[in-house]
């Protein structure tokens, strides 16, 4: 098996150490020395370690870094055996509140009032508790209330890489209509019919 070069070894263990993805900047701190190619070299070096040394982890860019993570396909199993530190599940209020801040951010507390017909003090609180979002500017309407955005964490805990990887609102709505059965062909019906009767 091939070893790894010692600048890859050294992302290696800072991934290992970082309970959040890292990002090209904190990786090229970790080595002065080495060039931003060196780094990103290093780094790819590692991804192929792993992607063709049958491993059960990968390194994930995610959330506007990259951290290493347990494949998908062994991840129901970890959960299963509650080896994940989970955090508390987000209400029902709380995840609706947060799918208008990552579809309209910026946004300000009083649009978002406008859209879930509630008061949303509250939960603007817990999210910003939880580092889901966070304040990211000032309106310039009358008063200039605060604007809210989501953080690298939101983009971390959905596994993806960009505000961009979201799902389109019309692909939203395609897989929020209720499932309904497909009606059966009369051709076999008719054929089923004939069968019983004989």
């Amino acid at each position: 098996m091939s070893s790894l070069n010692p600048l890859s070894q050294l992302l290696e263990a800072a991934f290992f150490a970082a309970n959040r993805p890292l990002t090209l900047d904190e990786l090229e701190g970790l080595e002065p020395e080495a060039a931003p190619a060196e780094i990103r070299t290093a780094l790819d070096e590692l991804r192929e370690h792993y992607d063709f040394g049958g491993h059960s982890i990968e390194v994930v860019e995610i959330g506007g870094g990259f951290q290493i993570l347990t494949r998908p396909a062994f991840a129901a199993a970890v959960e299963r055996a509650h080896a994940m530190q989970r955090q508390p599940r987000l209400s029902a209020a709380t995840l609706e509140t947060l799918a208008t801040i990552a579809y309209r951010q910026p946004v300000g507390r009083a649009e978002i009032e406008e859209i879930r017909g509630v008061n949303s003090g509250g939960v603007l609180r817990t999210l910003q508790e939880r580092g889901l979002i966070e304040v990211i500017g000032r309106s310039e309407a009358l008063g200039r209330p605060l604007l809210y955005g989501t953080t690298p964490l939101f983009l971390e805990l959905l596994g993806i890489n960009d505000l961009a990887d979201l799902p389109r609102a019309e692909e939203l709505t395609i897989a929020l209509q209720p499932h309904r059965p497909e009606p059966e062909p009369e051709g076999d019906a008719a054929g089923f019919a004939s069968v019983e009767e004989g």
